[in-house]
């Protein structure tokens, strides 16, 4: 009798033992984001209203309708005159880059933002695990990985990744690489960079569908700094809560939407199709209805369900389906919305989506304004912005979205582990967002050219 109560004794232990050891372990596998540092360039790479209209000006291809879309697509994007562009631009040479010009590009990056991340977090090269390296539209041999770990000297059994073409969305594909490698790796270290180089991609021809991204794209970069170490987690910024990855590229019609192409006279460039916005919607929708259930309190999920069928039970069939259901409401589980600043109207529209106010959007239209859109690493200001602000508090949860090429939309749901108040990249003009007006002054300098006639129109000298 006393040995069977002993082996009964022996198995609950190993029972409770069993169950300490799997969340004890879980712990270990955590993400967190201990520093991250944003890029800005040299002010002598700033876009200005009148050297714009120089660059537009100098292009060769287009014609007065051409110049009219421009002034449109300008005037509309939420675009300031304070973003950067690269140096090609300013020597006049952006139809005739060269692999030196986009190397160096990001080099300005690469050697601004990681020093300083490495400064401000008291690491050093050495104590990098794991490297992850994202840039879409530049492929360099030896990789651009391989031209960071030489530089800084990284150790040799560093784990590395380098990412192309994953477009806008490609941070959190960054963060959730390194979020599965934490699950089997205890005690580590990661580095993520994030950034695109523009120097080798203007399009110079005419074809609106690819002139567009010459306006929307600006120069811009991250470096973050991750670790899943127990003991490093006071220190942490933000933790990692769940990532959800959505990708429609079975779909013909979502992969073609966003494509680098030649048009028909044989010019590179970056293709933004007519069917981009209904891509966008379905591959949003398709990774909010997986990640709701993960973020919200289960009343609202409970509520949304009851309304949504109530209102169902009560529709005439006459009207078919195309009747709205309620939205639920995404507040109740996040506090702080970080948008991709894809451009106004993607920030607007999730806004309208999700039942946003002006103070949700703020920080990803003043970003927009502000910085551009700086493709993947564009999250990373926008969270910068909140922080500077002073609006990120411990436990407050972040809902970042970032949509991309192939189609993508991926999401994640950070937690704010302790009040934050760095200034960032925002330091030195925080204290002037949001301004009493975004308008851009295209409009002023060059509405006459709503004015001109296509028969008399010459290009201005």
């Amino acid at each position: 009798m006393e040995l069977l109560s002993f082996f009964f004794l022996c198995s609950f232990l190993y029972f409770l033992f069993t169950v300490w050891k799997h969340f004890d372990d879980k712990r270990d596998q955590e993400c967190y984001i201990l520093n991250y540092q944003c890029y800005k360039p040299t002010d002598d790479r700033k876009l200005s209203t009148e050297f714009c209209g120089e660059v537009i000006k100098r292009t060769k291809n287009l014609g007065l309708n051409e110049y009219k879309f421009l002034l449109k697509a300008v005037v509309s994007s939420g675009i300031g005159e304070e973003t950067y562009g690269p140096r090609i631009m300013f020597d006049g040479r952006e139809d005739n880059p060269t692999l030196h010009d986009g190397i160096s590009e990001m080099d300005e990056f690469f050697l601004d933002s990681i020093q300083k991340i490495f400064q401000k977090s008291g690491f050093s090269p050495l104590d990098i695990d794991v490297l992850v390296v994202n840039v879409s539209m530049l492929a360099t041999i030896p990789s651009l990985s391989a031209r960071i770990i030489n530089y800084y000297k990284l150790r040799p059994d560093v784990k590395v990744f380098n990412l192309t073409g994953m477009g806008c969305s490609a941070s959190l594909i960054s963060i959730d690489i390194v979020a599965r490698v934490f699950k089997s790796h205890k005690n580590i270290n990661a580095l993520v960079i994030t950034s695109e180089s523009l120097s080798p991609n203007w399009y110079s021809g005419n074809d609106k569908s690819m002139i567009l991204s010459n306006c929307l794209f600006r120069s811009g970069g991250c470096a973050i700094l991750l670790t899943n170490k127990r003991a490093l987690k006071n220190r942490a910024m933000f933790k990692l809560k769940c990532l959800i990855r959505t990708h429609h590229g079975a779909r013909d019609e979502s992969y073609g939407c966003c494509i680098q192409t030649e048009d028909d006279k044989g010019y590179m460039g970056f293709h933004l199709g007519k069917n981009l916005p209904k891509a966008a919607t379905r591959a949003f929708v398709d990774n909010l209805r997986e990640i709701a259930p993960r973020i919200l309190p289960a009343r609202e999920l409970l509520q949304f369900l009851i309304l949504s069928l109530v209102k169902k039970l009560k529709r005439n069939p006459k009207q078919g389906s195309g009747a709205k259901t309620s939205a639920v409401n995404f507040k109740t589980g996040v506090d702080h919305f970080c948008i991709h600043t894809g451009g106004k109207a993607v920030i607007d529209g999730i806004g309208l989506s999700l039942g946003l106010e002006k103070y949700d959007l703020e920080p990803a239209r003043m970003t927009l304004h502000r910085f551009g859109n700086t493709s993947a690493s564009s999250l990373w200001y926008v969270l910068a912005y909140m922080e500077a602000k002073q609006r990120l508090k411990k436990g407050g949860r972040i809902l970042m979205i970032s949509f991309g090429a192939g189609f993508k939309c991926n999401s994640c749901l950070w937690e704010v582990v302790r009040d934050l108040e760095d200034g960032n990249v925002w330091e030195d003009c925080i204290q002037h967002y949001p301004p009493e007006t975004v308008s851009n002054p295209f409009l002023e300098k060059y509405g006459w050219i709503q004015q001109e006639d296509i028969a008399t129109f010459k290009i201005p000298e």
